[in-house]
């Protein structure tokens, strides 16, 4: 396993840093994407992570960009290895009602949330295909699932992640490569913390289990999925929500 490569986009925000704690444990090499804007905090979080004993190596590319995503994973296959595993985790919310929800605010979500995971997956397949195996984990949302106020765009994008996951996974059933969704609900991070606490705790009480998640609970799950015992999931999506959504 110590050779196993997984690369995570979006791998320096909360549930991001999670994945890479949890693969590093299991001895994989991790490969930690972030926007060419967000540089400089996500070196400080892979500093942190490295000073407890995380090795991960921090690659930064705008996941809307084709061309910068070939170029990358192209990088990574040369330099570092062969990508077993990726983790489809960069994700950006413009939330506002339709009626108030410009065009920009439309399409950028859209081109991080759903585009982009076009954008890496397809590079990466094509190796995947040539070595008969490979694991593909893309996060999605509970709010891809039920709808959320304010969230069309959020809500479509991450809808639209289920359809590719699918679709996906019945083109590469039988090369080895399996393609899933995990799908979490409300996570403890700092987007959540920056919601009033009174709108919190009314969020809570929506929960069954009465709590948010843990980020590391949403990385154990992608971590089953990515495990190579797990050839016989595919095409499916594991909710992660407390019971805030069944069905």
């Amino acid at each position: 396993m110590s050779e196993t490569i997984v690369l995570i986009t979006g791998g320096t925000g909360a549930i991001g840093t999670a994945l890479c704690r949890q693969f590093s444990s299991e001895g994989y090499k991790v490969v930690a994407n972030c926007h060419p804007t967000d540089v400089e905090r996500s070196t400080a979080v892979i500093k942190t992570l490295k000073s407890e004993g995380v090795n991960v190596q921090l690659l930064a590319f705008d996941v809307t960009d084709a061309a910068a995503c070939q170029t990358s994973v192209t990088e990574i296959e040369a330099n570092i290895g062969p990508i077993s595993v990726l983790v489809n985790a960069a994700g950006i919310t413009r939330d506002a009602k339709l009626v108030d929800l410009e065009p920009a605010e439309w399409s950028s979500v859209l081109r991080t949330n759903l585009d982009g995971v076009y954008n890496v997956s397809r590079p990466v397949i094509t190796p995947m295909i040539e070595r008969k195996y490979g694991r593909i984990i893309n996060i999605s949302s509970v709010n891809g699932q039920r709808g959320q106020i304010g969230q069309t765009n959020y809500s479509a994008a991450k809808a639209g992640m289920t359809g590719f996951t699918k679709a996906l996974a019945r083109e590469v059933a039988r090369d080895g490569i399996t393609v899933n969704s995990v799908s979490p609900g409300y996570v403890q991070s700092p987007m959540i913390q920056a919601v009033p606490e009174a709108v919190r705790a009314k969020i809570v009480k929506q929960i069954p289990v009465g709590r948010f998640a843990e980020p590391e609970e949403i990385a154990r799950a992608v971590s089953f999925l990515a495990n190579t015992d797990s050839g016989y999931i595919t095409g499916t999506d594991l909710s992660v929500n407390g019971g805030y959504h069944i069905g």
